[in-house]
């Protein structure tokens, strides 16, 4: 499917903006600057990027714990990313969900999702409103291949099927859930073949490459907005971190990560760009631009206000705290 020069742009930019926030959000931890766990994308940013292109802004997403990827590919403010990121009240969640619980209605990114497998019944859920709806629109639920191995997974795979809902089952298939290889957790090779327990599509896709994964999403896509049910797609790729900031990744052998670090996304694609008609001066001007707005995003969470200890229990529900506002 061929893509005009604006469009390879905007491809571009948005991958330049999830690898320039990831490093930077690696450094701040580093500096005691983010609180919490972060989990980072760096190294699979043509997944996210190649799905959400497909995408409209009244389409929905469902996300995980290494989410910040799919929020900025779906066209999530860095500002109020960065200032969640650093618990601050200006962030998307007030500062009280972290890096791990990002979301954005307005853009139909339902949220990141520390619980894995979570995603995909919020996805299955999401699915059933449009259908009931009966409107065009579709979502994608990302998750990563240890999540399928929980019956999440496979009973929304299950209900999506048989219903025939507009959701787009993304698999990032990093090689790794938590420390254990996909080799030690499943007896298959390619996730993707478990779309035919279902009776649905399933495509094993190069997800280091993302023009093979717009390709992939746009027809899976497609025929979500047709009515005509959902689609497994798993896109083999590599996190180039541990699992979080802080695990050293001493179980990833090192030839396996100098295999992955030279297929990395982001010069594949502008090795793509400068032989389709980029010059190099355009791809640096894309860079200057992200790096000047994750400056503002980071200048924007430093200045901003932690959250008043008097707001703890606001916007947060439990039994608990109910029975506490009652008394």
């Amino acid at each position: 499917m061929k893509l005009t020069k604006e469009k390879l742009q905007d491809m571009y930019l948005r991958m330049r903006k999830i690898r320039e926030f990831e490093t930077k959000a690696m450094g701040l931890f580093a500096e005691g600057k983010i609180p919490g766990f972060v989990h980072l994308y760096l190294g699979e940013e043509s997944a996210a990027t190649g799905v959400c292109f497909c995408l409209r802004d009244d389409d929905f997403i469902t996300s995980t714990h290494r989410g910040h990827g799919h929020i900025i590919a779906k066209g999530g403010d860095l500002k109020f990313m960065m200032a969640e990121l650093f618990g601050k009240e200006t962030g998307y969640c007030k500062g009280k969900g972290g890096s791990m619980h990002i979301a954005d209605r307005t853009k139909g990114i339902l949220g990141a999702n520390g619980i894995v497998g979570a995603g995909h019944s919020i996805a299955a859920g999401a699915g059933l409103s449009i259908s009931c709806r009966k409107t065009d629109q579709v979502c994608v639920c990302f998750f990563g291949d240890g999540s399928t191995n929980q019956g999440t997974f496979h009973e929304s795979m299950n209900l999506a099927s048989i219903w025939k809902l507009p959701v787009v089952f993304v698999c990032e298939n990093n090689n790794y859930g938590i420390s254990m290889s996909q080799a030690r957790h499943q007896a298959i090779k390619d996730i993707a073949d478990r779309a035919a327990s279902y009776g649905v599509p399933g495509i094993a896709v190069d997800g280091n490459d993302v023009l093979a994964v717009y390709e992939a999403a746009s027809e899976a896509i497609a025929r979500a907005r047709k009515g005509l049910g959902p689609t497994l797609i798993e896109c083999k790729t590599y996190r180039q971190r541990g699992h979080f900031e802080g695990d050293a990744g001493a179980y990833k052998p090192p030839e396996e990560q100098k295999e992955w670090l030279e297929k990395d996304p982001i010069p594949r694609f502008v090795k793509f760009l400068t032989e389709n008609g980029f010059s190099a001066k355009e791809l640096e001007a894309i860079d200057a631009s992200v790096g000047q707005e994750i400056a503002a995003a980071i200048k924007f969470a430093e200045d901003s206000p932690y959250p008043a200890v008097e707001k703890t229990v606001e916007d947060i529900y439990s039994d608990i705290i109910e029975e506490v506002r009652t008394r």
